[in-house]
C-alpha cells in the first residue's frame, strides 16, 4: 500500500483567539496544521494541544509581510510537510486611534499586516494550487470591512481592501 500524502492547513496568524480556533478544528478533522505568528514561541500551547490530541501540528515563526520569508515558508512546508490543501489568512491588525491621531507609519503598517500580507501568502500558495488544479483558499474578515468605525480608520482601510482583493 503507498504512504498517503498528508492534508495540510496552513494558518496564517495562529494566534490565542480566531486563529488558534481554526488550527484546532482543522487538526480534529484530520489535517496537519502549519501554524505561524510573528513570535514562535507563542505557538507553544496551541501546538501541545493539537499534538495531546493526537493531532499534527507544526509552528513557525514568521512575518507574513516580508514576501522573502513567505516564499521561504510555503517552499518548507511543501517541501518538507506536504501539499497545501487549505491556507486560511487571519492576520487582523485591529488597532484602535483615532485618524487625528494617526500616523502615516502607523495606518501603512496596519495596512501591510492585514491586507498586503494576504497578498503575498494567499499569491504564494496560489500558485502551487492552481499547478496541482486544487485547494482552498480563506480570509478572515471583520465588519470593517464593510464599513469602518469611530478609531478603526487604518483597520477599516486595510480589511476593505484586503476584502476587495479576495
Amino acid at each position: 500500500m503507498e504512504p498517503t500524502t498528508p492534508k495540510v492547513a496552513l494558518v496564517i496568524g495562529a494566534g490565542d483567539s480566531t486563529g488558534g480556533a481554526i488550527a484546532r478544528r482543522f487538526a480534529r478533522e484530520g489535517f496537519v496544521v502549519c501554524a505561524t505568528r510573528r513570535d514562535a514561541e507563542k505557538l507553544t500551547p496551541l501546538l501541545e494541544e493539537i499534538r495531546d490530541q493526537e493531532g499534527k501540528a507544526y509552528g513557525f515563526g514568521s512575518d507574513a509581510r516580508k514576501e522573502e520569508d513567505v516564499v521561504a515558508l510555503i517552499e518548507k512546508i511543501e517541501s518538507e510537510i506536504g501539499p497545501i490543501e487549505v491556507l486560511v489568512f487571519n492576520i487582523g491588525a485591529n488597532v484602535p486611534c483615532s485618524i487625528l491621531e494617526e500616523t502615516g507609519r502607523k495606518y501603512f503598517k496596519i495596512w501591510e499586516m492585514a491586507c498586503f500580507s494576504g497578498f503575498l501568502n494567499g499569491r504564494e500558495v496560489t500558485r502551487r494550487m492552481v499547478a496541482r488544479g486544487r485547494g482552498t483558499i480563506l480570509f478572515t474578515g471583520a465588519t470593517a470591512g464593510i464599513r469602518g468605525a469611530a478609531n478603526f480608520a487604518a483597520f477599516a482601510g486595510a480589511k476593505h481592501a484586503l476584502r476587495a482583493l479576495v
